[in-house]
């Protein structure tokens, strides 16, 4: 891919590229602060044409077979394999990510995710005998997917690959900060051979576009990524017409390790850890925020995460935040009172959205540091008087998403994740499962993605008695 200006004048409706009716808008690289992109802006004429596309495909999209369906997401999957590298370099131009970041965490992932949505489609229960009920489930209609910067192919893929597999049609707004992927998504579609109108693309302002996507009486269900603030927005408005929503909201996710762990697995705690919390600038909803560790260990544990965080230099291994107003607004958490900085002394690049990552450790459970989502890599060490008191500490946050648990005996493992109080946890560094259900307790949202369970969540429920 060149650094040749990537200009999107049009909008996907209805299968036609047509231009859309409001002001272009540039998209920054915040890697380099210098224009990348100029995108088309949708209007609320737009939206409604969207809709009407989404709703005139849906009839024939629902009847299409399940056999069918699978087969199309495939060669979706398809597709985008083989146009990886420029999926990567949109990401890299419009998020920050480097290179290697942008192929395996906002590539690869979601391809995982499009492939193992197949498998969950050709296995999903769509009728169940109940007594003399037939228990169906249907597609719900037309799904809005209002969607966040900060993955900007990801979380498009976990909202509408399974809307789409079951049965439903979709209109998109990805965040106006990282458009372009959608846009190289949507012609991804169309090479795959999906029908016109099975997914339409509107850009846009949430203001106008995805405040009216949630409103709209022909829209039967809304998929939202981001703040909880915007969320309880998205889901008054679409309580106006009583449609469903799928909320995945903020988080201030706990990495718990357990009195029992020895020193080795300590150590790949705390690695693991810094890793989880700097991942894409610190910018995932399931960060991993707070370590909570033995009291007893805590020296240890500080000498182990500087170590760590020495190796997240900005503009190197730390890819940048998305924008100036996000990169002050992390800024604001690096003076916090009381609390004792380990590590975060890195100079940063002239050009770019870059911070200092740092690490906190005498943090106060109650201060705005070790309660409020950062979105940066900000990473909070907690003293733990106890198992017991470890787990309480985990759990004071109005968030629930995502966590992990350290612990030696594994016997006990599940019965410890069971008091964490999230959607969410990985146990000893578990690999990511791609057909396993995501969303979160909690004002961490409502619902769930991915896989058979992303497919349930945009279905209606009938019951026929014969």
């Amino acid at each position: 891919m060149t650094d040749e200006l990537i200009r999107e004048p049009a909008l996907c409706i209805g299968g036609d590229w047509v231009a859309g009716h409001g002001d272009d808008s540039e998209v920054d690289n915040p890697a380099t602060e210098e224009v990348t992109g100029v995108v088309t802006q949708g209007t609320d004429f737009d939206v409604e044409e969207a809709i009407k596309a989404a709703r005139a495909a849906f009839p024939k999209w629902a009847a299409t077979s399940v056999r069918d369906r699978a087969a199309a997401l495939r060669r979706l999957h398809d597709v985008i394999a083989e146009r990886a590298d420029v999926f990567a370099g949109l990401v890299t131009r419009e998020q920050g990510s480097a290179p290697p970041v942008a192929r395996k965490l906002h590539v690869d992932v979601p391809l995982a995710v499009i492939a193992r949505t197949a498998d969950a489609l050709e296995e999903f229960p769509f009728r169940r005998q109940r007594d003399n009920s037939v228990i169906l489930r249907e597609p719900v209609g037309v799904v809005a997917a209002i969607t966040p910067w900060n993955l900007p192919l990801h979380q498009v893929v976990v909202k509408i690959v399974p809307a789409i597999a079951a049965g439903c049609t979709v209109v998109l707004k990805p965040a106006a900060l990282t458009p372009l992927t959608a846009f190289e998504l949507a012609r991804a579609f169309q090479a795959a051979g999906f029908p016109p109108g099975v997914l339409n693309l509107v850009t846009g302002g949430g203001r106008v576009v995805g405040d009216l996507l949630a409103r709209h009486p022909g829209i039967d269900h809304v998929s939202f990524t981001g703040s909880t603030p915007v969320g309880r927005q998205v889901a008054a408005a679409a309580a106006e017409t009583v449609k469903g929503v799928t909320l995945e909201l903020g988080g201030k996710s706990a990495s718990v390790v357990l009195s029992d762990v020895s020193d080795e697995l300590l150590a790949k705690a705390v690695k693991v850890t810094v890793a989880n919390c700097f991942l894409n600038g610190g910018q995932t909803c399931t960060a991993l925020s707070r370590l909570i560790v033995p009291a007893s260990r805590l020296t240890q544990v500080e000498e182990l995460a500087a170590a760590a965080a020495a190796k997240y230099v900005p503009g190197q291994r730390l890819g940048p935040l998305i924008s100036a107003g996000q990169r002050k607004e992390v800024q604001s958490f690096l003076e916090p009172r009381g609390a004792k900085l380990v590590s975060g002394t890195f100079p940063v690049p002239e050009k770019g959205y870059f911070v200092t990552p740092a690490v906190f450790s005498d943090v106060d459970p109650a201060s705005r540091l070790a309660r409020e989502e950062i979105f940066g890599p900000v990473l909070s060490i907690l003293a733990a008087d106890s198992d017991d008191h470890a787990i309480e500490l985990a759990n004071d946050s109005i968030y629930g998403l995502g966590g992990a648990l350290w612990i030696e005996d594994s016997e006990r493992a599940l019965d410890w994740a069971a008091r964490i109080r999230t959607g969410q946890i990985d146990v000893n560094a578990a690999p990511f499962n791609p057909r396993a259900p995501f969303g979160g307790y909690k004002q961490s949202g409502v619902g769930r993605e991915i896989g058979d369970y992303g497919i349930d969540d945009v279905l209606e429920i009938k019951a026929v008695q014969l």
